[in-house]
């Protein structure tokens, strides 16, 4: 098992959970790029980010600072009286 907690998460995973997390608005705030701010959609970013080592280091860094938050609220989202039947 690896000990990089990117190992095997891809960008738009990766770029998916901070959305649902963060929102927008607050990605654009943590991470100065464009492409959050004006207009953004995932396919968008995700381009950008291809294209831009440094603008992508800045979001796995982001990611990785909030894989904590992120799991906690997917566990308590499938835990949920909502999603059980």
């Amino acid at each position: 098992m690896s000990n990089d907690p990117l190992h095997g998460v891809t960008l738009e995973k990766i770029l998916t959970d901070l959305v649902d997390l963060l929102g927008w608005e607050e990605m654009a705030r943590k991470i100065r790029i464009n492409c959050f701010a004006s207009d953004p959609s995932i396919k968008s970013s995700l381009t950008f980010l291809r294209k831009t080592p440094w603008a992508r280091a800045k979001v796995e860094t982001l990611y990785i600072w909030n894989i904590k938050k992120i799991e906690k609220k997917k566990a308590s989202s499938l835990d949920s009286p909502a999603t059980q039947k």
